[in-house]
């Protein structure tokens, strides 16, 4: 072997091992992608005097991430998927009958974990004299040299994607905590001689659409709700927001029951423009006079039990959704007189929507059982969650799950 021919191969040699190294640096300081790629791009142009490159890289589907060169508009009609993918080794572009691939000598497919990662698309190689570009030599270094910088690019994306879902995840944490602060927790419920107030709530996520409360309108009158915004999610939890604080504001001791209907109807349809609805059921009780006033909104119908009489009734009574119509047609008010002993169970479709062993809705046939006897309303919903097996873990769980239970005595 010839001194020259040595030299050369230590120069060679020595080239590639700099070249690497100055990667590893660069990837080691955490630059971002495009300023990998730059040095990437650098390496190819400048010292292996390659005219054009294109690399495609897989993120969630294929995209070209750097185009250096004179690429024209050819490249953008190039179909990975089809023209692409079947490559596993260095392949020379004259073997492709592709129309999109002409103007370009090589393509370097990057393969990590037994998957296609990328490819690269290199032409116009600089050519000395006769015979083959020297480029060609430098192919499965090149190739090498891709596979690092495309795992280290796609390292960097899965990262700043971590750190995204990360502080999603915070801002969904908080808002699921301000969200909590709009629903009474169970402690804050009224229990005396009276009337005993219990309550269960769990979103399907971090945020919900449903909402249940309890209000004091006056020294003899109380007020309570529960409703559901259809969709699930963030628009839900901000909407069932916006609803909160309009009922609040709205709801008093003076205003009817039709006029509150009417009133929250003009604001979320101003709020969601027809796109949300929300189910309402909502009622007043007078404890001197005994009644109980109500007017359901198109939501899943209360179960009320008289534990003297045994005898159940749905609250049925009331008009169409909120949201669902500018303007409602018809508001029927429902008015009983409590005289006994009586428990209302007020829930949203997450509970009867739960699916049983054969994929169906389990239905009020469950609750109906656990509500016919004289035990506590806190003891049925309790024996409800057991029954039914509600909890963060149950695959059968796909929507928020609120209940709202009142004994009255």
């Amino acid at each position: 072997m010839s001194n020259s021919s040595s030299i050369n191969r230590l120069q060679l040699t020595t080239f590639k091992l700099k070249s690497l190294l100055q990667i590893t640096e660069a990837i080691n300081e955490n630059l971002t992608q495009e300023e990998l790629l730059e040095r990437y791009e650098e390496l190819l142009t400048k010292d292996l005097k390659i005219g054009k490159i294109l690399v495609y890289k897989f993120e969630e589907n294929w995209k070209c991430i750097l185009k250096s060169g004179n690429v024209g508009e050819s490249y953008q009609s190039i179909d990975i998927e089809k023209d692409l993918l079947c490559l596993t080794e260095i392949t020379p572009v004259t073997s492709s009958p592709k129309k999109s691939l002409e103007g370009y000598d090589i393509i370097i497919p990057v393969i990590h974990k037994n998957k296609h990662i990328a490819f690269v698309i290199i032409g116009d190689i600089d050519e000395e004299g006769e015979g083959i570009s020297p480029v060609i030599k430098h192919l499965p270094f090149i190739q090498t040299l891709s596979n690092i910088i495309i795992v280290a690019t796609e390292n960097i994306r899965l990262f700043k994607q971590l750190l995204e879902q990360e502080a999603l995840k915070k801002e969904l944490e908080l808002a699921s905590k301000m969200q909590s602060m709009l629903i009474p927790n169970k402690q804050s419920l009224p229990m005396n001689d009276k009337i005993h107030i219990t309550a269960f709530y769990q979103p399907h996520f971090d945020v919900g659409g449903d909402y249940y409360d309890y209000i004091e309108l006056s020294r003899d009158e109380i007020g309570f709700c529960i409703s559901d915004v259809s969709g699930k999610g963030m628009s839900a939890a901000l909407l069932m927001s916006n609803f909160q604080a309009n009922l609040r504001a709205l709801f008093t001791h003076e205003i009817s029951l039709a006029a509150l209907i009417e009133s929250l109807n003009q604001r979320v349809m101003h709020a969601a423009h027809g796109e949300k609805f929300i189910t309402l059921f909502v009622a007043k009780f007078n404890f001197k006079t005994r009644e109980l006033e109500y007017i359901n909104a198109g939501h899943n119908q209360p179960i009320l039990y008289q534990k003297k009489k045994k005898h159940m009734e749905y609250l049925t009574k009331g008009c169409v959704g909120i949201g669902m119509l500018d303007e409602i047609p018809m508001i029927r008010k429902g008015s009983i007189t409590i005289e006994e002993p009586t428990k209302i169970l007020l829930y949203t479709d997450g509970l009867t929507d739960l699916l049983d062993g054969k994929g169906v809705s389990t239905g009020t046939e469950e609750i109906e059982r656990c509500l016919k006897n004289t035990k506590s309303i806190e003891l049925n919903i309790k024996e409800i969650i057991d029954k039914q097996g509600i909890n963060e873990d149950n695959p059968a769980i796909f929507d928020d799950i609120s209940i709202l239970g009142i004994e009255f005595f």
